[in-house]
């Protein structure tokens, strides 16, 4: 999902740049008409997406569930596994193979929602607290700021001409998009763990050096070219440190952990904290880089983004190669954010602190 969300964004930086040649009164039409074409196609796409297996198992259609798993599972074990998971959340038993079954137990979320925010065990608290809190740090170290003006950012640096912004825009988006790729071969070779902590270190550095680079500029009078190389370089550096680890690693982590029972409802949850956090950065950017400047911006991206290192530091443990029980165990106890030194999971029964 993240490749084809920053191809896009790419996409988009290219045909500004191309059509920025164009006249002025045509342009800008040229450069907000051109997103209609990906959308046609994502609209025609749609029509040809099968349901979730589990919306259909919960509406008793096992055989349409059995088909469309054994499409996007590897195996057919792993397929038929899946599917025995969704049938236990759905009260359906397990030797129950026929096309078509009666379901007595719908699911309305109600419970589910009570167990997440009402009345969690230790383990559930703990998965919440992870999957919420590396949604909001991820948005709230300054990305989408980054994203969205870029353009004002080098302006600022000091590059005048509108090519060169552009161009420089352009060279975000291929950053963001190559990293993005090197995170998807890497991810699951290193693990979840050490590539956040390792992104979110190098998005600190970066932003540092960034606002330190615009504050300079800013008090200087005239123009500092080691001063615009640097800004720039930094841009760079926190796109390709953020799109290597906290941009896909977010997505990842905060949907694996999840008891199945409680995904869809969890998922939904840190989405929401999510865009809500991508929009207040969005909408006050331009206010915050006019009231502290723009350095002092960064300054306050970068505390944000310190602050989330020790957050996922102390918070969030390693669950690469885990099974869900596995993952279970990890949670509920802050201590446990590895495996512990002779390979051993440690174990938490949900609702309770101890380890076996």
């Amino acid at each position: 999902m993240q490749v084809f969300v920053n191809g896009g964004i790419l996409l988009g930086y290219i045909s500004n740049y191309a059509f920025s040649k164009v006249t002025l009164k045509l342009g800008w039409r040229m450069m907000l008409g051109i997103g209609a074409i990906p959308s046609v196609l994502f609209m025609v796409g749609v029509l040809a997406m099968p349901e979730s297996p589990r919306w259909l198992v919960m509406r008793g259609r096992l055989g349409d569930a059995t088909k469309v798993l054994n499409k996007i599972s590897d195996t057919k074990e792993e397929a038929q596994q899946r599917l025995a998971d969704i049938k236990q959340a759905a009260g359906i038993p397990e030797n129950c193979n026929d096309d078509i079954v009666q379901v007595t137990k719908r699911n309305t979320g109600e419970g589910v929602w009570k167990e997440l925010f009402l009345y969690p065990t230790p383990t559930v608290r703990h998965i919440l607290i992870a999957a919420l809190g590396i949604h909001f740090f991820q948005q709230a170290s300054g990305v989408d700021a980054v994203v969205l003006y870029s353009p004002r950012i080098f302006e600022k640096a000091g590059i005048t001409s509108d090519k060169d912004k552009l161009l420089a825009t352009v060279a975000v988006g291929f950053v963001k998009t190559g990293f993005i790729l090197v995170a998807t071969f890497i991810v699951d070779r290193v693990g979840r763990r050490p590539l956040l902590l390792s992104s979110v270190g190098g998005m600190v550095l970066s932003l540092l050096t960034l606002a330190i680079s615009l504050t300079i500029i800013d008090h200087s009078e005239k123009k500092l070219i080691w001063a615009v190389g640097l800004s720039i370089t930094t841009v760079l550096s926190y796109m390709a440190t953020f799109s290597i680890g906290a941009g896909p690693i977010t997505w990842v982590y905060s949907s694996e952990i999840y008891p199945l029972r409680l995904r869809a409802q969890g998922a939904a949850a840190g989405v929401v904290v999510n865009r809500i956090t991508s929009g207040v950065i969005s909408m006050t950017f331009l206010s915050l880089m006019k009231a502290i400047t723009i350095g002092g911006a960064f300054f306050l991206y970068c505390g944000i983004a310190t602050i989330g290192w020790i957050f996922f530091y102390i918070v969030l443990p390693e669950t690469r190669g885990k099974t869900l029980e596995e993952m279970e165990g990890s949670f509920g106890n802050f201590q446990a954010k590895s495996n512990n030194a002779n390979g051993q999971v440690p174990q938490v029964q949900l609702g309770t602190n101890v380890q076996t």
